[in-house]
């Protein structure tokens, strides 16, 4: 029976934390906005920057769109384990008889639907400012709903990394990026193939694995990276 139990509990405590992720979030409303504002105003500057050349803009837009994101999602990684970190919450959770990697991902899920999910939602907006058709509007949303969750969950092994290091959000950027590139380029790849003509099964199943990949493995390097740092 207790077997039966036990991942009822740990799902019990998922959502708990998840919750209280969404409630501090919601609190610090500059945090939720930044990273939005900050998509909508780099994405904008491009069209400006270009000009109204229909064709360039198509052709620029799935990499623009999709750098802009990864770009505004990386703004608030730093803060993911920072404030339980200096309050001492940190060390609670990492000492808990809860595994730590479970907590790790409720906080990277917590980050995907403040900081990801904000971004998905805008891009077809943003999209028609660069003559993006309705099936490409929709690959594109396909393609952000399926990336920003591997960009949550693969940014918190790096924010667990710098954690506490002074100047974090440069080597922060330095470590995570290079890991963000294959999601980057699929992302991207599969609104360009489809205006290409192409099939896009590849690129959106290539997606998927990352993410579940992502959804096994970074939780446990993330929690592997939190007890070293508070050593």
């Amino acid at each position: 029976m207790s077997r039966a139990i036990k991942p009822v509990g740990l799902g019990l405590v998922l959502l708990a934390v998840l919750k209280r992720e969404i409630s501090l979030g919601m609190r610090q409303k500059g945090e939720v906005l930044t990273p939005l504002v900050f998509f909508v105003v780099i994405a904008s500057l491009f069209p400006l920057g270009v000009g109204p050349e229909s064709a360039l803009l198509l052709r620029m837009a799935p990499g623009v769109l999709w750098v802009s994101a990864l770009l505004a999602a990386m703004l608030s990684l730093q803060r993911m384990f920072a404030t339980d970190y200096a309050d001492g919450s940190l060390e609670q959770m990492a000492l808990s008889t809860t595994p730590l990697a479970l907590l790790v991902l409720a906080k990277a899920l917590a980050h995907f639907l403040l900081a990801g999910l904000p971004l998905v939602l805008m891009a077809p907006v943003l999209g028609l400012q660069f003559g993006l058709d309705t099936r490409a509007l929709g690959i594109l949303m396909l393609s952000l709903l399926l990336g920003t969750p591997t960009l949550s969950l693969i940014g918190s092994i790096g924010a667990a990394l710098t954690l506490g290091v002074r100047g974090a959000g440069v080597l922060l950027s330095l470590l995570i990026l290079p890991l963000y590139i294959p999601v980057l380029i699929f992302g991207a790849g599969a609104v360009e193939a489809d205006a290409a003509g192409l099939g896009i099964g590849g690129h959106l199943s290539l997606m998927s694995a990352l993410l579940v990949l992502s959804l096994f493995f970074s939780p446990l390097a993330t929690a592997a990276a939190l007890r070293i740092s508070l050593e």
